[in-house]
């Protein structure tokens, strides 16, 4: 048995039983995996795989046990090489960052200069993505660390934690009649063209059900993934724009009012998550520091060993 062998039928399954798709992936050729699984599944005197000619339809019972087996061990094979390296190259490595564009651009640049100037041996990598492509990183082992509010926490491969609160805002051009309208209402704001979040995106669903909640249906004109795209088309008055608050700043947005929206739309958490049983390196617990300082060595230790949220704002 080999560890190799175990990676071909973990990103088989990864794959969704597609060969070609984990060759690709694992950068080999597909009779070479045929091959290696064939050999696994003899030594091991079970077929892992159910076969439909030389195409893979399913997983078989013991197949599953197997796979879970295999995920465990390659799992623990990478937390060798990363405890390796914790003590013999120092504060120096690589370190994969997934975040989704709000959180990229609104609230890790601090964050991303002052772990630099901390850790300038530790290669920084920075993915931006969808929640959904996040978690699956974070749960792939593609990244080591994974921030955005939506999704994380619909994964039993991570363990999140909550970072901190926030609520949407709405904003419209200076000038807009719906500055006049104060206290601001879902009604009122259901008679203008909307422009917000894609629906995988930065707290959409609770908007959504604000909006079902009173039985109305919201003129969504326009979805955009991040919130500059929205601001924007805020400004060329193709609509209102409802963004997360963080993502606004009066001096950097001249021309745009920002109206709270706190009371219209039910708070969101924005989350990180870790891969569960992942060996984490000093400067992954200092760039989480840096990020939510009341995530404590600790209390993401306690976190990781009992797999949840212990953890509560």
């Amino acid at each position: 048995m080999k560890l190799q062998q175990l990676r071909y039928i973990v990103e088989i399954q990864r794959q969704g039983l597609n060969v070609s798709e984990a060759a690709e992936s694992l950068y080999t050729s597909q009779p070479g995996i045929s091959k290696q699984v064939k050999l696994l599944e003899d030594e091991l005197g079970v077929a892992i795989f159910e076969r439909s000619g030389k195409r893979f339809t399913g997983i078989t019972e013991p197949g599953k046990s197997v796979l879970s087996i295999a995920e465990k061990i390659l799992r623990e094979a990478d937390n060798l090489k990363r405890a390796a390296a914790e003590f013999s190259t120092g504060d120096s490595g690589r370190l994969v960052l997934a975040a989704t564009h709000t959180q990229a651009r609104y609230a890790l640049p601090v964050v991303v200069r002052d772990f630099v100037a901390q850790h300038p041996s530790v290669k920084l990598e920075m993915h931006q993505g969808s929640p959904t492509q996040i978690a699956e990183w974070v749960a792939a082992g593609e990244a080591d660390i994974g921030i955005a509010t939506e999704s994380l926490d619909q994964y039993a491969q991570l363990v999140t934690l909550p970072v901190r609160q926030w609520s949407h805002c709405v904003i419209a051009p200076e000038g807009h009649a719906i500055l006049k309208s104060q206290p601001l209402s879902l009604h009122e704001l259901a008679r203008w063209p909307l422009i917000t979040y894609d629906s995988a995106f930065t707290g959409r669903s609770r908007i959504n059900r604000a909006f079902e909640r009173i039985g109305t249906q919201p003129n969504i004109a326009l979805t955009a993934l991040d919130a500059d795209v929205i601001k924007t088309y805020v400004s060329l008055g193709l609509g209102l724009g409802i963004i997360s608050a963080l993502a606004f700043d009066a001096q950097r947005d001249s021309g745009l009012v920002a109206i709270d929206a706190a009371h219209l739309f039910e708070s969101n958490t924005t989350r990180l998550a870790l891969r569960r049983g992942t060996f984490l390196r000093r400067y992954d617990y200092d760039l989480i520091a840096l990020f939510a300082p009341h995530l404590t060595r600790r209390v993401v230790e306690m976190a990781m060993q009992g797999g949840g949220d212990e953890y509560q704002l």
